[in-house]
């Protein structure tokens, strides 16, 4: 079924600016305005390894928003706009400025020096961080920092990524960095063992109670019967949440002869099982465990789901451990467990307020074990974690997109590097499509249409909706779009895009054997755009050689590289014509790089599909239109 992005439909359609549009009938033409921005991605390669995303830093992408304004305002005024992308860059050789406002370790700090210029402000108030974030780049914390929506505001769109030194990003406002456009990254990998290792020393002291007996003996005491423990070998692990860290967990119980259930209602059963463990229900679980471990995330879901009726369906005696999220534990439901014995035995290195007040209840309690949250306080793991988000800060800034990004499209390391230029055609269409869009005309809903001969379920396409998404509304908005925020932009501007997926005859090889991008219910300024009865816009595109193609306008075939700006002509069909537009944009030094002619019939209707490399002045635009075969055209930026 076809996939929708919805909007409301009281919210007012967006509308394109006029492109410089000539047909042969016109004798003068209104100066081209601001059509569309530069492109968000740029292929480089014929397989592109990485994608840039719009919000790299200036000094690392094509042209910032701000100068590719300058850039085509600029080009109002002068015959013939030559200003590159590498002019650009050179007048904006300025480092990112990235504020870290926790401890990082060193090896991480120096990757960041090496990019940027960076600040490092711990324990900084909520105060201080909103005055500090406005003139920064980037922001690296650990659980401490609250990032809250004031801090986005404050940072008034400069903010660009969001890097969190760990698993765990509730202490993240990611509803306000997606509406920023701000990209919010992790370092899931680096802390696993750390973590998994932390759990199972509390699991085994705690079964020994061999902090007790220790602060014990240092009392100057001798407590042998007291502290008789209990053996782990034979005993029941239930792991809740069978992510990086669970798992792990359960691979090292097993080792000391547990026997391990899960529950996790995202584990693939199959995972669980080669590794001797079975997933089972919630309720199950916890009833049947003789110890439980925790390490599932904070959401609203898991919030205090560990509460009176949780503990009241436990085996009496059952031994609890949480290296996750404090708040998934009810504290004071689990006081009353322990005080009533139902709960034997908690090891705890995560609270609901971190530190805990001095007075807790629960840190005071003798059956319990509590470390100051050192699940990831290795020093390999803290080196690690540092090199692993300084790695995907830097990369995001330099507008790659993070493998470890929590608020973008993700797909599988594997499938974005197969959807790479796919990318590229996506967003190159969207941008095509919007311009062909008369002045005025309301954009309300656009559908994306992927031909492939793979099963539509083994087509993952939320990335290239989101590019197609970006590439219609960047050049018709004052919104900052990126990944990050396209889906998001395009419900608030009532832009509806719906998906289908076409199974073809073609290669299995290729993820994808063409997309076409159709603008519903909208005036074209290029009447051989619009397709069929239904008087959609139509284009369509392939890759080819890892290069993005324009294949199809309306009903006509065309076939053109889209690495530079088009002129699309409608003529008739007759010889000569490739030599005077050619003779035309050669007068003006601008040059053709690739040239594609389609029909309909011989000797009738042909468009004609022209890039160049350079942007034609009024001059010579005007020249195209006099030309009497030439019906319409239309001259499209990229």
């Amino acid at each position: 079924m076809p996939s929708t992005i919805m909007a409301s439909s009281t919210t007012k359609p967006i509308f394109t600016p006029p492109s410089t549009t000539l047909t042969s009938s016109s004798s003068s033409s209104q100066p081209p305005t601001r059509s569309s921005l530069l492109s968000f991605l740029r292929n480089t390669a014929s397989t592109p390894i990485s994608l840039k995303l719009s919000h790299s830093h200036p000094s690392f992408r094509s042209l910032s928003i701000k100068n590719a304004t300058k850039t085509i305002e600029s080009a109002e005024t002068s015959p013939v706009s030559k200003v590159g992308a590498k002019d650009t860059i050179n007048s904006q050789e300025t480092k990112p400025t990235i504020l870290v406002s926790e401890k990082l370790g060193e090896a991480g700090l120096e990757l960041l020096r090496n990019f940027g210029d960076v600040d490092c402000s711990y324990d900084l108030s909520q105060e201080d961080l909103c005055k500090k974030i406005a003139s920064c780049d980037a922001l690296i914390v650990r659980s401490g920092t609250k990032v809250t929506r004031q801090v986005f505001e404050a940072a008034k769109g400069k903010l660009k990524v969001v890097g969190r030194a760990g698993v765990g990003i509730d202490n993240v406002d990611l509803q306000a960095a997606t509406e920023f456009g701000c990209l919010v990254v992790n370092a899931p990998t680096a802390n696993t063992v750390a973590a998994a290792e932390h759990g199972i020393a509390l699991l085994a002291s705690m079964a020994r109670n061999v902090a007790q007996a220790d602060a014990s003996m240092k009392a100057g005491q001798w407590q042998r019967n007291k502290y008789v423990g209990v053996s782990l070998v034979g005993k029941t692990l239930a792991v809740m949440g069978f992510g990086k860290v669970g798992s792990e967990v359960a691979r090292r119980a097993k080792g000391l002869g547990m026997e391990v259930i899960t529950h996790d209602p995202y584990a693939p059963a199959d995972r669980a099982r080669a590794i001797g463990v079975e997933v089972v229900s919630f309720d199950q679980a916890i009833s049947t465990a003789d110890f439980i471990s925790l390490h599932m995330p904070l959401t609203p879901a898991t919030k205090k789901v560990f509460n009176d009726d949780s503990f009241a369906k436990v085996k009496k005696g059952v031994r609890i451990i949480n290296v996750a999220r404090g708040g998934v534990i009810d504290e004071d439901a689990l006081v009353r467990a322990l005080d009533s014995g139902k709960v034997a035995q908690a090891a705890l290195d995560v609270f609901t307020e971190e530190p805990p007040p001095k007075d807790s209840k629960l840190v005071q309690h003798e059956r319990v074990t509590v470390t100051p949250h050192l699940g990831a306080s290795t020093k390999e793991a803290q080196e690690g974690v540092a090199i692993e988000i300084a790695e995907a800060v830097v990369g995001a800034l330099k507008g790659e997109l993070a493998a470890t990004a929590v608020n973008a499209p993700m797909v599988p390391a594997e499938v974005l590097s197969e959807l790479a230029p796919y990318v590229v055609l996506a967003e190159r269409l969207g941008r095509l499509a919007v311009q062909l869009v008369a002045g005025g005309s309301g954009i309300k809903s656009a559908k994306v249409v992927y031909k492939s001969a793979r099963d539509p379920d083994d087509l993952d396409t939320r990335l290239l909706r989101a590019m197609i998404t970006k590439g219609i509304i960047e050049p018709i908005s004052d919104s900052f779009i990126n990944l990050v925020n396209a889906d998001f932009t395009a419900k608030k501007k009532g832009l509806r895009i719906s998906e289908e997926r076409v199974v073809v005859d073609a290669s299995p090889e290729l993820p994808i054997f063409s997309i076409q991008v159709q603008l519903s219910n909208v005036d074209s300024k290029f009447g051989s755009a619009v397709s069929g009865g239904g008087g959609d816009i139509s284009i369509e595109g392939k890759v080819k050689n890892g290069i993005p193609h324009l294949t199809q306008v309306g009903s006509f075939s065309v076939d053109v590289s889209l690495e530079g700006n088009l002129i699309l002509c409608r003529q008739v069909d007759q010889p000569g014509m490739i030599g005077q537009v050619g003779n035309i944009l050669g007068e003006q030094n601008v040059n053709v790089s690739f040239m594609s002619v389609g029909r309909t019939a011989r000797r009738r209707n042909a468009i004609m599909a022209i890039e160049v490399d350079e942007e034609p002045n009024l001059e010579s635009l005007k020249k195209i239109g006099e030309v009497p075969a030439i019906e319409e055209f239309v001259f499209l930026k990229l």
